[in-house]
């Protein structure tokens, strides 16, 4: 019987960048995080647009997972997301579901123009919650909010199915670079309050000065006391 390659751990281009990434181990928290949703939603590009502010319409269809680095900063705290682009297509659900366990978040996308991959997250749904651990957190994302024109989706279906699920709902253009930062920093978020509700997790990345923004500029080096 003829197997589908195992796993595409990095595409070609980002060996050096996901080598590097992945090695440093000087981080405070590292938050797992997937993009999931049917195949052609956009899930490629919203990454990359996320981890290298760059936009491209020449992306295939990702083979199996793929995956980016991307470090940010919150309360002082350097938190490194690894966030995992997976295949949408069913003949690669058995190998991309098996990256949902010990996942953070989700982030659940599907096209404004495709009333099939919005018909699909309530699967996409059911699946988060029997392949990940309970307290993982979703946002659901309409892409391709550029697109008005061949818009099927409304914002408020979007809004009511979200509401349904209880995720949080945004609407994001990777092309236009739309809600792309704001969506992953909400996720973030979600993630950093719960970790504060949790009694056997260290709260120092929530605490301090409320409603600290993420950012992703490493904290001002502080000026040692003198003694003189």
């Amino acid at each position: 019987m003829r197997h589908e390659a195992p796993v595409q751990m990095a595409a070609p281009q980002d060996t050096k960048f996901s080598q590097k990434e992945s090695s440093d181990q000087n981080f405070d928290y590292m938050f797992k995080l997937l993009i999931i949703g049917n195949s052609s939603v956009g899930k490629t590009s919203f990454l990359f647009r996320y981890a290298d502010d760059a936009f491209t319409s020449a992306f295939v269809s990702t083979v199996g997972i793929d995956f980016k680095v991307k470090t940010v900063y919150k309360n002082e705290k350097r938190i490194k997301l690894q966030i995992w682009d997976t295949a949408g297509q069913e003949r690669y659900r058995t190998i991309t579901t098996a990256y949902y366990r010990g996942a953070m978040g989700f982030l659940l996308m599907y096209d404004i123009t495709n009333e099939e991959s919005f018909n699909a997250v309530q699967d996409w749904s059911t699946q988060i919650k029997t392949y990940s651990w309970d307290n993982a957190q979703v946002i659901l994302a309409g892409n391709k909010c550029d697109m008005e024109d061949e818009r099927v989706i409304s914002t408020e279906r979007g809004k009511q199915l979200a509401e349904q699920l209880g995720f949080e709902f945004f609407e994001t253009s990777a092309k236009d670079n739309i809600n792309v930062k704001q969506t992953f920093e909400q996720l973030v978020d979600i993630i950093c309050d719960r970790m504060s509700e949790s009694l056997e997790t260290n709260p120092a990345v929530t605490a301090g000065k409320p409603n600290t923004k993420l950012t992703e500029n490493p904290p001002p080096l502080q000026e040692p006391n003198c003694g003189c």
